[in-house]
């Protein structure tokens, strides 16, 4: 015969059952109380600075380079750590060094060039501020650039702490390199360029996207055969305040005339543009690109090249609509806008020269220093 109900609600174990549930609440209210509030997130100079910052401070530190990771106490791995980045207090000033700005370096390399990495060592911008990123072609000319480039920079990084770089980056290019040799003369005939430059935009396209940081307040390029330059390059560039400036770019040789070394213009990218140049650009096919510096293509543009005056002011500036990249420093806020460098016609442009009007397209104008100069290598 089945027991009453009233008996069912009273058995021993449902009663043990319901103390052992109200027990258990009360404990995890009381305690959830008492435990102290959670502390503040880090900040991005604390992150950077822990044990759980990433290898390469490049990147936003959620260890996407370390092959071991934090474990939980059940044996699981530990989720990646949240950052929180005050870009609104990233500053790109006339003062860089003052303001503790950080400066990333890129550089497009076919070919070690030791005058550069000597000249790069003697850069004055404090090395701890300094991030340096380099794209090498994965051809035989490339793998030994490669492996003079990490010799040199394994010294560098292993020796005195205070001429060391706050990291050091090298990617491999993956797409097609277009010509075999990369001797100037081959380089600079007319009919590779659309090709060469389609190239090394997509080279200098792979190494911003991968390279820039969120706390990088400059970035700048600099070609692999500039071999001389003043110590205080990024200073004397970064203290006229614009969102992106270029000196004249010249090259040492000697005059068999004068029997003496001499000087002469070397990139001829740095412009401003002329009407005779829109008449062009108006008559080309979608796909066609106007090139600067040959006798075949005239454009009658100003070149920032012809301008220069030695009695003239060092720091005096002229506004450009074209730029050359053999050392050109931008703001980073330019390419967080999306100013990158077309490899493709844009307004009849072509890399660097497409970077600077697609800049000035996002509101962001383009300068020139004629009389600060930097100086490429001759061959």
């Amino acid at each position: 015969m089945p027991s009453p109900r009233a008996l069912r609600r009273t058995n021993p174990i449902t009663i043990a059952l319901a103390a052992l549930l109200t027990v258990g609440f009360l404990f995890f209210i009381f305690s959830s109380a008492s435990d102290p509030a959670p502390p503040p997130p880090p900040t991005t100079k604390e992150r950077l600075g822990s044990k759980d910052a990433a290898s390469n401070p490049l990147s936003p530190p959620s260890l996407p380079f370390r092959k071991t990771s934090v474990l939980k106490q059940d044996g699981t791995q530990a989720p990646p750590p949240v950052v929180h980045y005050q870009m609104t207090n990233l500053t790109a000033s006339a003062d860089p060094v003052g303001n503790r700005e950080t400066v990333l370096i890129l550089t497009p390399m076919t070919r070690f060039y030791q005058g550069y990495w000597d000249n790069l060592l003697k850069l004055s911008y404090p090395h701890e501020l300094i991030s340096l990123g380099f794209i090498t072609p994965k051809t035989r000319e490339g793998n030994a650039a490669t492996a003079a480039l990490q010799e040199q920079i394994n010294k560098v990084q292993s020796g005195s702490k205070g001429k060391r770089f706050a990291s050091v980056t090298i990617l491999r290019q993956d797409t097609e390199i277009p010509l075999q040799s990369q001797d100037e003369a081959e380089r600079h005939k007319m009919e590779n360029q659309k090709m060469r430059r389609a190239a090394m935009s997509k080279a200098r396209n792979s190494l911003l996207f991968t390279t820039l940081g969120p706390t990088t307040s400059w970035v700048l390029w600099l070609d692999a055969d500039i071999v001389e330059t003043p110590a205080s390059l990024i200073q004397d560039l970064a203290a006229h305040d614009k969102p992106v400036i270029v000196p004249n770019c010249f090259q040492r040789y000697y005059n068999d005339e004068k029997k003496a070394m001499d000087v002469r213009p070397y990139d001829f990218n740095s412009w401003i543009d002329s009407q005779t140049a829109q008449i062009l650009a108006a008559k080309m096919d979608n796909d066609d690109i106007l090139l600067e510096g040959y006798r075949e293509l005239p454009t009658y543009r100003t070149l920032m090249a012809y301008m220069a005056d030695s009695n003239q002011d060092l720091h005096a500036e002229v506004q450009l609509d074209g730029v050359g990249g053999t050392a050109l420093l931008v703001k980073a806020d330019v390419h967080r806008d999306g100013a990158m460098f077309p490899p493709f016609s844009f307004y009849h442009l072509i890399e660097t020269e497409g970077f600077a009007k697609m800049a000035s397209r996002l509101g962001w104008k383009s300068w020139g220093l004629p009389n600060y100069f930097v100086y490429h290598f001759n061959e």
